[in-house]
């Protein structure tokens, strides 16, 4: 087997979510796109930008990232 510096990839296979949102986080998603497209000069499909939005603020959570770092502990 090769001894090549990049690791194999991950699977990158897109898994595809269906969600209901109350019409209030619809409405603050609309205006988030709206922003977006102001912003950047172009817009995106609000599906476009939701994962993208989920990726940054998991990203952003220190507590979420100290639990993954953190072993796992036996809950029985």
């Amino acid at each position: 087997m090769p001894d090549l510096k990049l690791a194999k990839l991950p699977d990158r296979t897109p898994v595809k979510m269906t969600i209901a949102v109350l019409p209030d986080l619809h409405a603050r998603l609309d205006a988030y796109g709206r922003a977006y497209a102001q912003s950047y000069g172009s817009a995106e499909p609000i599906a476009e930008l939701i994962p993208a939005m989920l990726n940054a603020f998991l990203d952003s959570d220190r507590e979420f990232a100290k639990l993954l770092r953190s072993p796992p502990t036996d809950r029985n």
